[in-house]
């Protein structure tokens, strides 16, 4: 894209965010460009609390369905577009709901935490949402004789289990992304750069965990890296998540682990299908819109609430 396209579609951008008194939500996934035009730029659980404090008109949500999904049913007065409908996630494609319903009825005695990364319908089907931020303290916060379905995501399901000691049953699913890493590219990498610090993200296989010298979410690898005294890191996350590194900790260098492929370049193709065409599209015609049948809204809310409620309390207002 030549600069002067980008100028006038961020000029359209931000006239169309005055006229129909929007807010831009972005996660660290999404292209540079839209990261930067967004008012707000976050991980799951930081855009969550985002989305229900929320006080504009409009939403836009810059990431994939189930986080435009998210919003709605936090803002169901709202309304809530999404660039791109077709922006799925490998985790929800991954746990088709009437297969998650009947494996859970075979266990009716357990809690149900779900990813944040899940369908409308597998939220509705559980007791308590997390995200990769506050999974340890939501587990945690489930009395010790309770036992637990953890879904959708295996990965992060078995760093879970690990560190807080809790035996867990688990939806056998990962994201496309994080599972590709390659072990054998990332020892190379050490052996190249000896000084570096590798940074990974739970829904990593255990293979690429165990050489981490940080897992955390998101927004705990960016905190992390901004905060260490090291100036160079390993990335064990989607690609574009070093865009708000470089931001954040100018002067440090990122280096993306290589996948199975030897390619250095790890992005989701959902993310991607967001650009800053779409964006203006869909705030020019607020389309497409996130709907939420509201029998359903309300069920997959309670999992929500239960989630801010154990983290901070209560529900954001």
């Amino acid at each position: 894209m030549t600069t002067m396209i980008r100028d006038d579609l961020e000029l359209e951008i931000e006239a169309l965010r005055k006229e129909k008194n929007a807010v831009i939500l972005a996660h660290y996934y999404q292209h540079a460009d839209i990261q930067d035009i967004a008012d707000f730029v976050g991980d799951s659980l930081a855009l969550s609390r985002k989305a229900a404090q929320c006080e504009q008109d409009v939403i836009v949500f810059c990431g994939v369905r189930f986080m435009a999904e998210t919003a709605k049913i936090l803002n169901p007065t709202r309304t809530v577009v999404l660039p791109d409908y077709a922006a799925s996630c490998s985790l929800v494609d991954g746990c088709p709901p009437a297969l998650f319903k009947a494996w859970r009825e075979k266990h009716p005695d357990h809690v149900v935490v779900t990813y944040i990364n899940s369908s409308l319908e597998l939220k509705s089907m559980s007791d308590y949402c997390c995200t990769s931020s506050n999974a340890v303290q939501i587990i945690e916060a489930i009395p010790a004789d309770k036992k637990i379905i953890f879904a959708p995501d295996k990965n992060l399901g078995a760093y879970l289990a690990k560190v807080t000691g809790r035996e867990m049953l688990l939806w056998q699913g990962s994201c496309m992304v994080h599972e590709i890493f390659s072990e054998k590219h990332l020892i190379q990498l050490k052996e190249q750069h000896q000084d570096a610090l590798v940074l990974a993200h739970p829904e990593c296989e255990e293979v690429i965990l165990a050489h981490a010298d940080h897992i955390g979410s998101t927004a705990g690898i960016l905190k992390f890296a901004r905060e260490s005294s090291a100036t160079k890191f390993l990335i064990g996350t989607e690609a574009r998540m070093i865009h708000a590194m470089e931001k954040e900790a100018p002067g440090k260098e990122f280096i993306p682990i290589p996948t199975s492929t030897g390619c250095a370049c790890n992005e989701c193709p959902h993310m991607m299908r967001n650009d800053m065409e779409k964006l203006r599209d869909c705030l020019r015609d607020l389309t497409p819109a996130i709907e939420i049948e509201e029998s359903l809204r309300q069920r997959a809310l309670l999992p929500i609430e239960n989630m801010f409620k154990v983290c901070d309390g209560a529900v954001p207002k």
